[in-house]
């Protein structure tokens, strides 16, 4: 998306206030410009200006400004569809402070800071059920999490609970078709998961969470970990599973919590304060696969003669990363890690890591499951003030779910102010129209022509019809699994309605908003003088060849080359190497032939090059300023070297090709086209200015 620049928006239109009462300060093509109007720009721009302008040189400016975006518009820009496209993604944009309830959001970004102050050890059954999933799946999937956990409890499943939940099992979607193929898998799973849970607590250890997890959760990491998550802080979960761990006390186990990837049921096992984010770098020495004993034995040994070979200072930390370290990815950056913050590593890693006091500490030996490590501290940022990270949290929470707890509020307070309604009896009358056509991409909303008109939602006085919710379905339709008609329909309709109540909200916000008004006035204006500009010199300048070619034909004098010399340089080891170019260059030998006999020995004896110099950039070269060999040997401090210059030839100022001086020519013929395209406009739009009105702006 392009950006529209800081020159554009501060020529940009503002707020037209036009009232009776508002004096005309100026015309431009005819066209009014009210005292509001200019004055709103002139005192914003004006006011942050470097080069402060009076009100006659801005009122100047501000109408060439006009002049451009009123011929924006008579050639129609404001009408092509890649106008449109990006004023209104910049729209969106702008809009989006707009549609949040603004107290909520600050409760929110209070609530992530505190939150960031500490992290939570959790563990967590995972049911599966998908957002979109019908009731039957998730009536299924929830009662299954509310027997598991009540498992977890002490409350053991009735014989009729299980039964009942056998029930809702075989009538579930994914059960229903599993048991049609004949292959009974996941219906078996799932029943054991709820039937088996007396024998499962029973058989459970001390920790019973860790015990029946992997015998009752959908997550596939289960096998590996038994739920266990780790210690995390605010961010690192979906909202609603981040909520679940922060609000329950240490030991206890949390109500169920429903996200986008199904119900959880979470245990927490600790809370402790946030120890930051940390940067460290590692010596690693690796587990071979199927290791044996004696394998890992002697990788022990050995990491700890290199610990102690570096704590005596005998080997370098860094050194030992390259002689030894088996991780080849932080081998190449020094063994440096990206910072971490808990949750990222094994733990005892990550203790061995925060536990380091200063930075350049050095860790004892550390085993992981993939091996054993040597840590060095480099860096550790802990949570900054509030105020410091206060727009970084803002702009998270944008992209968080937790961000919809400010729209949700603000749908709330637009459902008050505007005496909502919504007949869900009319809504239901769409269910004679939508069939399984819909799942197929096939349906289209012409069918419910006959009741279109049935009113659905009234929002201040505004009608929304079945005519307009059948019209959000087809925009929305793809090929779906087979799947309940009712209650996908339900669920799109939510949809729909949270969307109309936002867009009704943007429509009056420049009503609402004097500022927002103003802002996106200048975005319009701005990609519209970007886009005319750009039509009539920038691109022409580049695109209209002929044109090009004819103004460096009528201008070349101006693109010269001044006075060159052709060099060669020799660039010598020292100054026994450089006389002995010398007395080969005496000899007339070549460049070529000079490097070859003096190099026999040793290749970075001379090295040379060609290049031309303009007279005025070599003060060694401008003393001489004739062909022939420089008769004094140059010292290259920088590079260490002694160089023997030879002046090819002397070039006498030429001019340019239109190839050579492309860029420069470029330029000046787009000055010459704005000139002219503004002489242009100043014909096709005269400009009046009252000044009377204009002295009485300050």
């Amino acid at each position: 998306m392009r950006k529209v620049s800081v020159y554009m928006l501060m020529l940009s239109c503002a707020l037209s206030f036009a009232q009776n009462n508002d004096p005309i300060v100026m015309k431009v093509g005819g066209k009014p410009i009210t005292k509001s109007e200019f004055e709103a720009l002139y005192h914003k721009n004006n006011g942050r200006s470097v080069d402060k302008k009076t009100t006659d040189e801005y009122a100047q400016m501000y109408a060439l400004y006009k002049m451009k975006v009123f011929e924006a518009e008579a050639n129609g820009l404001d009408t092509l569809l890649q106008f449109k496209n990006e004023f209104n993604t910049y729209k969106k944009q702008l809009a989006n402070p707009y549609l949040h309830d603004k107290n909520t959001d600050e409760k929110i970004i209070e609530e992530a800071y505190d939150r960031l102050k500490y992290e939570v050890k959790a563990a967590h059954i995972l049911i599966r059920c998908p957002e979109e999933a019908l009731p039957k799946d998730t009536l299924e999937a929830w009662t299954r999490a509310y027997l598991i956990r009540n498992a977890l409890l002490g409350k053991l499943p009735t014989q009729k609970e299980i039964a009942d939940y056998e029930k809702l099992l075989r009538h579930s979607t994914i059960v229903e078709s599993d048991l049609k193929k004949r292959d009974s898998s996941i219906y078996k799973a799932k029943l054991n998961s709820v039937k088996n849970l007396p024998k499962y607590i029973k058989e459970a250890g001390s920790d019973k969470f860790l015990d029946i997890a992997p015998k009752t959760s959908d997550d596939p990491s289960v096998l590996d970990n038994k739920g266990m998550l780790g210690y995390f802080s605010a961010f690192d979960m979906v909202y609603p599973f981040e909520n679940a761990a922060y609000n329950t006390k240490v030991g206890d186990i949390a109500p169920i919590a429903r996200t986008k990837y199904g119900y959880h049921i979470v245990k927490v096992y600790d809370k402790r304060p946030s120890r930051g984010e940390i940067q460290v770098a590692h010596l690693m020495l690796k587990f071979p696969k199927d290791a044996k004993p004696e394998d890992k034995e002697n990788i022990k040994k050995k990491i700890y003669e290199l610990y102690d070979k570096i704590k005596k200072g005998e080997l370098k930390f860094e050194d030992a990363i390259r002689q030894y370290s088996e991780d080849e990815q932080s081998k190449l950056r020094n063994g440096m890690l990206p910072p971490f913050k808990s949750g990222r590593y094994p733990e005892v890693f990550e203790n061995a890591a925060f536990a380091l006091q200063n930075d350049g500490d050095i860790s004892e030996p550390v085993e992981t499951p993939y091996g054993w490590h040597i840590i060095k501290r480099i860096g550790l940022k802990l949570l900054p003030p509030f105020d410091a990270i206060k727009n970084e949290l803002k702009a998270k929470i944008q992209k968080d779910q937790r961000g919809l707890a400010g729209q949700r509020a603000l749908i709330a307070k637009i459902k008050q102010e505007c005496n909502f309604t919504e007949n869900l009896k009319n809504r239901d009358q769409i269910l004679k129209y939508l069939d399984s056509t819909y799942l197929k991409n096939e349906w289209k909303a012409e069918r419910v022509k006959p009741i279109e008109n049935l009113e659905i939602i009234k929002l201040c006085n505004k009608s929304y019809t079945i005519k307009d919710f059948a019209q959000y379905l087809e925009s929305q339709m793809i090929v779906r699994s087979p799947t309940e008609i009712k209650g996908l329909m339900e669920n799109m309709y939510a949809k729909w309605r949270d969307k109309i109540i936002i867009e009704f909200e943007e429509e009056r916000l420049p009503q609402k908003y004097p500022e927002y008004k103003q802002l996106l006035n200048e975005y319009r204006d701005g990609i519209l003088l970007f886009d005319i500009t750009d039509r009539n010199v920038w691109s022409k300048a580049i695109k209209d060849t002929a044109g090009l070619r004819a103004y460096y034909e009528k201008n070349k004098e101006k693109y010269q080359w001044k006075e060159r010399a052709d060099v060669t340089v020799f660039k010598c080891a020292d100054e026994k190497i450089a006389n002995e170019v010398r007395k080969l260059l005496n000899k007339k030998k070549t460049a070529q032939e000079i490097v070859e006999i003096i190099n026999k020995k040793s290749q970075l004896n001379v090295s040379t090059h060609s290049t031309v110099v303009f007279k005025g950039d070599n003060s060694n070269i401008d003393k001489y300023w004739k062909e022939g060999v420089i008769p004094e040997n140059i010292k290259n401090e920088q590079e260490k070297k002694v160089e023997v210059i030879v002046v090819n030839k002397i070039i006498p100022p030429t001019i340019k090709t239109l190839q050579e001086a492309r860029g420069q020519v470029t330029a000046d013929y787009q000055n010459y086209l704005e000139t002219e395209w503004i002489n242009y406009l100043k014909k096709k739009y005269p400009v009046e200015i009252n000044k009377e009105v204009l002295k009485t702006i300050q």
